[in-house]
């Protein structure tokens, strides 16, 4: 092989492999597939049994946490450092309450109130505007100003002014 050729050859084989090395760096986006019945909700240790009201968040440095409930997301979220420095989730992911297989990007979903919900905040989502239905801002507020569940078991989230702690 003459010399010429062989660089070319080397040449040609570190862009592919740096190429490649590129590639795996891309930031993920988008939900995870969340094991029904095996892994738990980040907030409360509750296994994730009902895919109609689970949800998901992708924190500012791309991990995801996943949830039994949006009112269970909401609360977990708004305890994060990163939360409190301004730092907003890069992705925040909720069921269609109707078939449970389809994500909605939660920030442009609309929540019907008055559902039967794992944690017992009553919000299902949907993907379009309709009678009763509000919006992630209202639904969100509606559910910082309950406070975070009864059910929920994981008392060390609780701070001295959360509704929660003074049940």
């Amino acid at each position: 092989m003459p010399e010429l050729s062989r660089r070319r050859l080397i040449v040609l084989s570190c862009c592919v492999i740096a190429a490649g090395g590129l590639s795996a760096c891309k930031e993920k986006t988008g939900p995870e597939k969340i094991r029904y019945d095996r892994e738990t909700c980040e907030i409360c240790n509750m296994i994730i049994s009902d895919p109609r009201f689970a949800a998901e968040i992708r924190d500012p440095d791309g991990k995801i946490h996943k949830f039994d409930d949006i009112g269970d997301a909401i609360h977990w979220m708004i305890r994060q450092k990163w939360y409190k420095d301004g730092r907003r989730a890069k992705e925040i992911w909720v069921a269609d309450m109707k078939t449970g297989r389809k994500w909605l990007d939660a920030r442009k979903a609309w929540y019907l109130p008055g559902q039967t919900t794992p944690m017992d905040y009553g919000f299902g989502a949907i993907t379009e505007k309709r009678e009763g239905a509000v919006d992630y801002e209202e639904m969100k507020k509606q559910v910082i100003a309950r406070g975070l569940s009864s059910r929920c078991e994981n008392h060390d989230l609780l701070g001295p002014d959360d509704p929660a702690a003074q049940r």
